[in-house]
């Protein structure tokens, strides 16, 4: 089964996201646990957790269709002291929110190097940021985003996450969301059917379908291989509806969430319906 849904919002408290994805006949959805742009915020409370858990039940949402993302602010692989212990703090605080409320993902961007660690020195660095924070939690798997490889952001190749995941102790917690755009941005084709096919086998090869954990579903306003991060409404972008026609009859994406970060969000209702007529 194809779970389809958005980043919605979770003003007010998370307890409003499940009804948020519900008003736009979502499947599946994804969070900000706490305000994005902020390092820190208020626990969450017993009220609503237990709302939140509760309309998740009433809308049919299990955990296997919720894709939190942390915080925009961390960096995983922050070459200072200073910055690195911040950003894993604020980590392992996303890690026990999600563990509050019964989730088992949590989405993050791997991190940069900021020019001053080599990419293999970093990428270990986010590898043991992952192992600090899945040591003192419990029950979520650290999910890589994958990225268009803007300015000194590393995960854009494939190679980046088969690096992290080579560091991670415990293999069972980590694993891939692969999102559209940046994957088209990072410079690997998804529009042509021969591309499309050769990129999810080199998925494959390097990294594993096994850990693929969800996807985000974007066009992209910018040309394959530019290493821009710019979403597009699906249909209007460099990516075109037939890369998303292709990955809605794809057996490999079943079963995970799948998840429109793309910008104008009154459409969301419409492109999830427009992705469910997709499938043949």
């Amino acid at each position: 089964m194809k779970y389809i849904g958005a980043h919605v919002s979770a003003a007010g408290g998370v307890e409003n996201a499940p009804l948020n994805a519900r008003k736009i006949g979502a499947t599946a959805f994804a969070l900000f646990t706490k305000n994005q742009r902020q390092w820190s915020a208020r626990p969450l409370t017993e009220e609503s957790i237990r709302r939140f858990k509760e309309n998740c039940e009433a809308a049919g949402y299990t955990p296997d269709q919720i894709l939190p993302h942390d915080s925009y602010l961390i960096n995983l692989g922050h070459p200072e002291s200073a910055g690195l212990e911040k950003s894993r703090t604020a980590f392992i605080d996303e890690f026990s929110r999600c563990e509050q409320l019964g989730l088992k993902y949590l989405n993050f961007h791997p991190g940069s190097h900021l020019n001053k660690l080599s990419e293999e020195d970093c990428l270990a660095r986010i590898a043991e940021s992952v192992n600090l924070a899945l040591e003192r939690t419990t029950g979520v798997t650290a999910v890589i985003e994958n990225t268009a490889g803007q300015g000194t952001n590393l995960g854009h190749r494939f190679e980046h996450l088969a690096a992290i995941i080579a560091g991670v102790e415990d293999k069972t917690r980590v694993g891939v969301c692969l999102d559209t755009c940046h994957t088209f941005s990072a410079g690997y084709d998804l529009v042509t059917p021969a591309g499309y096919e050769k990129t999810l086998a080199n998925f494959d090869a390097v990294v594993g379908f096994s850990f693929l954990k969800g996807l985000h579903l974007n066009d992209g306003k910018k040309i394959m291989g530019s290493r821009v991060d710019r979403h597009a409404s699906l249909g209007e972008g460099t990516l075109g509806l037939e890369a998303f026609r292709m990955i809605m009859n794809d057996p490999r994406f079943e079963n995970i969430p799948m998840i429109l970060e793309t910008p104008d969000e009154s459409r969301w209702a419409e492109e999830i319906r427009m992705l469910m007529e997709m499938v043949e």
